[in-house]
């Protein structure tokens, strides 16, 4: 009956799935299991039904669970594209669904900027002594040293940059169905995204302060390490169109998945840019920088 119905126009309606109520299973798995896992880490017990439920397992069947949705419901979206249920006010509505998703990411940043400035700004508010007993009246505060945003960040943000071109390059080559520029365009973006990611690794692990017992090294990870995460995700996802551009899929006219991709890319590009002029730049400006 779907089938006969989207004749009469052009929006499809989907078979029943098992991904929506699986996908919620999975949340909630990994969810509880996170909240145990923590409490593994730090010794603690989570007991129900007489069991201990602080292990690291019931986090990690919560993961392999959503991994497998996502592997299944971007499955059934590819195959329902290559019979032709994707028309145009179809491709128009994932395009809104995607703009719609990046602009709640937006949002996501906006609040570690909010934190980030709140703190910067106001070192010495005077509703809040414990903020200036904290950092000293200053930011960064009193005893910390920063990184010198002219070694790896700098590194990092030509990388980012250097990388927006070559998915660029990728798609320009797809609209004029040069599918070896667009594999090679992809290839370069995807190592370029994974060197990115190393770098940032090697940065995190030689800082010179710690996310613990510093307001500066808290807000500074969780902006700087949500990006990486974003960065990692996008990688995966470009690293998927590259497979499937080895395997034929996308064409000048029909390319939503890839085009999605390179959105969410430039969006992880913008950011770190902010990043880096209001994080790093900025943000350490005045404060000692540590050696190396």
């Amino acid at each position: 009956m779907a089938e006969a119905h989207t004749k009469k126009h052009d929006y499809h309606i989907i078979d029943p799935s098992p991904w929506p109520i699986t996908a919620a299973f999975g949340a909630f798995v990994i969810t509880f299991g996170g909240v145990c896992f923590m409490r593994y880490l730090n010794g603690g017990a989570v007991h129900l039904f007489g069991i201990n439920f602080a292990q690291p397992w019931l986090f990690f069947i919560g993961l392999a669970v959503i991994l497998y949705v996502m592997y299944g419901w971007w499955s059934d979206t590819v195959k329902e594209a290559h019979e032709g249920a994707h028309t145009r006010v179809v491709s128009l509505h994932l395009r809104y669904g995607m703009i719609m998703f990046i602009a709640s990411e937006v949002m996501f940043f906006v609040a570690w900027f909010w934190a980030y400035f709140d703190v910067s700004l106001f070192p010495n508010e005077a509703i809040q002594a414990s903020r200036t007993a904290f950092l000293g009246g200053q930011f960064p505060p009193k005893g910390i040293e920063v990184l010198n945003p002219w070694h790896l960040p700098i590194y990092n943000t030509i990388i980012l940059l250097l990388s927006g071109t070559t998915v660029t390059w990728a798609h320009h080559a797809l609209l004029h169905n040069d599918r070896k520029g667009l594999i090679q365009g992809l290839v370069l973006t995807v190592l370029l995204g994974a060197l990115f990611s190393c770098v940032q690794a090697y940065e995190y692990a030689h800082a010179p302060f710690e996310f613990k017992n510093s307001i500066y090294g808290a807000t500074f990870f969780m902006a700087t390490g949500f990006h990486g995460f974003h960065v990692l995700i996008g990688t995966i996802f470009l690293l998927v169109c590259l497979i499937r551009s080895i395997g034929g899929d996308f064409t000048p006219r029909q390319h939503f998945g890839f085009e999605a991709a390179a959105w969410y890319w430039h969006f992880v590009d913008v950011v770190w840019l902010f990043l880096f002029f209001c994080i790093y730049i900025w943000g350490s400006w005045g404060a000692p920088v540590a050696a190396g």
